[in-house]
């Protein structure tokens, strides 16, 4: 069982924010909990929504504003089919064109995009028991074999982790099994191969 821990603010709002924004269709969990800091810089995870059609791109995006998201330039080129937002505590997500191949058949919330090198992906890939979808470039994504969204890495160079990881993954597991694995210790509290901290329910 895998959940996605996002830090907020205000963790009401935020947890309005996506539940109305996916009508409560989250294949993998988002749980909010409360931090006093303010987010900064981009975030090592950000979501991706699929659409159907232009028009339900469309419709995705002006639901995101109406609830309070804004539109967000992080460097994107216009020809780019994707629309990136933000939440409105800044955390970044994209809208996804149609017809995209790489997100087909994976439902509303189509990927988890994480910054993580290829030893991160084939971890969690093992901690979960979901098979490699995308192997290439340094580049991995893996994927429930029931289907739902993928988590990809995007490989090198990844981030240093810094004091407010404001995503983490939630696992049921045992710390020893995931430590043969490759996962590590950071501080007392396990982390992925890249040293992120992750949590064991």
């Amino acid at each position: 069982m895998l959940a996605l821990l996002f830090a907020a603010q205000e963790p009401p709002r935020l947890e309005r924010f996506w539940s109305t924004l996916t009508d409560g269709e989250e294949s993998i969990p988002i749980r909010f909990f409360p931090t006093d800091r303010p987010k900064t810089g981009l975030n090592r995870v950000h979501l991706h929504l699929t659409s159907e059609s232009e028009e339900h791109q469309r419709r995705t995006v002006a639901r995101a504003l109406e609830l309070g998201g804004r539109h967000l330039d992080v460097g994107q080129k216009p020809e780019e089919g994707h629309i990136v937002l933000a939440d409105p505590e800044g955390n970044e997500f994209c809208v996804i064109e149609a017809g995209n191949k790489y997100l087909a058949g994976t439902g509303f919330l189509g990927e988890l995009a994480c910054d993580g090198s290829r030893a991160t992906g084939l971890f969690w890939s093992a901690a979960l028991g979901w098979p490699l979808v995308w192997d290439q470039n340094e580049e991995t994504a893996i994927q429930s074999p029931a289907g739902g969204p993928k988590i990809g890495f995007g490989g090198p160079p990844v981030a240093p982790r810094t004091d407010d990881e404001r995503m983490l993954f939630e696992i049921d597991g045992n710390l020893d099994h995931l430590l043969t694995l490759g996962a590590t210790l950071v501080d007392g509290e396990p982390a992925d191969p890249d040293g992120i901290p992750f949590r064991i329910h």
